[in-house]
């Protein structure tokens, strides 16, 4: 039986991404299940360990050498920049999953690049929603916003956009083998507002939408408070919980999961996966990064 391909982005140049690339790679499990394609630049991956066998190489050159202390820098931004833009092309002509190594948005920023990051560049190319969702075993969480400030959430918070972002959720989960999942929808205020005492959201915006979606016979539940969800779901409540804005999702995730978690974009021409952790500059270039939630991402999209 052929093995499936995946194509592997290795991020910034001088973050942790080449080496966590490297280190997956060399990894059995990615060995025995797939046959990766990596896109980056040649000279970081090979600092990094890279070796031929390892895996088919698309090289992103640089017209100079990276040099100096790990940290953000427009050149980084461009390389890391180029090498989603063809993974994507690639992607999207032939189907095959897309793993990501972190990128550093203030990189991109540097460079003059019009995107906050991976997940705004493949609503703009592919034409989809793109939903961004997180999965560490039996934890999923997935976001209605984004990178969106906390001040700026009652007025990016619609009605609508709950309903797509729930109906999306719903969608991603069904193709993970969960046939009518159950939805944990997390409130916005303290207290999921106690009846409006502490805002008007769940009132006006949430309780709502989930009115509506259990008229449609969508097992959802809420708006629940953000403590009482996330033990619920640990518990095994809900097949998965939809938060409202980053940290809602991000910080129960990382003390629930037990595994390595992942990063999805669901609702693309093709599955997206990435580690759920960034560039670590901090560290990049010693050899001390931890390839698990890389191995895990691509262990995912082979098997999705």
């Amino acid at each position: 039986m052929t093995k499936p391909l995946v194509f592997i982005t290795t991020g910034d140049p001088l973050g942790i991404g080449p080496e966590i690339v490297v280190k997956a790679l060399q990894d059995k499990r990615v060995q025995h299940t797939c046959i990766p394609v990596v896109i980056g630049e040649p000279c970081s991956l090979k600092q990094a360990g890279f070796t031929d066998p390892l895996a088919s190489l698309l090289s992103i050159d640089t017209p100079c050498k990276l040099t100096g202390k790990p940290r953000p820098t427009a050149l980084g931004g461009r390389v890391s920049f180029q090498a989603v833009e063809t993974g994507i092309k690639l992607a999207l002509k032939t189907g095959v999953p897309l793993v990501t190594a972190p990128i550093s948005k203030q990189s991109w920023a540097l460079a003059g690049i019009p995107f906050t990051g991976h997940t705004e560049l493949l609503r703009a190319r592919t034409g989809a929603d793109g939903l961004m969702m997180f999965c560490a075993g039996n934890i999923r969480c997935a976001l209605v916003t984004e990178h969106v400030a906390v001040a700026d959430l009652p007025r990016v918070l619609t009605r609508a956009r709950v309903l797509k972002s729930t109906r999306h959720f719903i969608a991603a989960l069904q193709k993970q083998g969960i046939s009518n999942p159950r939805i944990g929808l997390c409130a916005l205020n303290p207290h999921a507002s106690d009846n409006g005492r502490f805002g008007t959201e769940e009132n006006n915006v949430l309780t709502p939408a989930v009115c509506m979606l259990q008229k449609q016979g969508l097992p959802v539940t809420g708006p629940l408070p953000t403590d009482a969800a996330w033990l619920a779901h640990v518990r095994g409540q809900y097949d998965g919980l939809l938060c409202m804005y980053h940290d809602q999702a991000l910080l129960g995730l990382k003390l629930a999961a037990q595994e390595a978690a992942v990063h999805i974009t669901a609702g693309l021409p093709f599955l997206r996966v990435s580690p759920a952790h960034g560039t670590a500059f901090d560290i990049a270039g010693q050899h001390k990064a931890d390839p698990q939630s890389m191995v895990s991402a691509v262990l995912f999209a082979v098997k999705n």
